[in-house]
């Protein structure tokens, strides 16, 4: 069976809890789309998508990251790539995925577009443990690294 490739960039969006006692806990963008997984489930996902034509992978994730989650941010570090596959049409499709770690500078998470049922803020480690792909798990686990005292 031949294999498609498709590459996407998203972005694992930090943000300072306000909320809570200095310091104040991490917390990473998460959303929930529409589209549901092939078992019809919930998913719980990371901001991702595919650039437009033109456009770089950080560009096509800050942009991704806006219109998904309506939060604007800028590059901290890039974390790195998701390599898996799926079947779509009957054909199989290898998927990159390149994540990049971010800094929330404006926005508002009730501003994502249409694709999205619902954006929110979670602790990172909230987001280690509960967003639905291993790949997005393991990215939170890296930005989690990244933040640590000489991470």
């Amino acid at each position: 069976m031949p294999t498609v490739p498709e590459f996407s960039a998203g972005g694992v969006v930090l943000e300072r809890d306000p909320w809570t006692d200095a310091p104040p806990p991490l917390r990473c963008v998460v959303i929930v789309p529409t589209r549901r997984a092939a078992d019809g489930q919930r998913v719980l996902a990371l901001p991702k998508g595919h650039p437009d034509p033109g456009e770089s992978a950080l560009d096509g994730a800050l942009r991704e990251v806006r219109e998904e989650a309506g939060v604007d941010a800028e590059l901290i570090a890039e974390l790195g790539d998701v390599h898996y596959f799926y079947m779509r049409g009957g054909q199989r499709i290898a998927k990159v995925v390149r994540f990049f770690l971010m800094k929330a500078t404006g926005g508002d998470i009730a501003d994502h577009d249409h694709e999205v049922e619902a954006a929110r803020w979670v602790s990172l480690e909230e987001a280690a443990a509960t967003l639905s792909y291993a790949g997005e798990r393991e990215m939170v686990r890296k930005a989690l690294l990244h933040t640590q005292p000489n991470g």
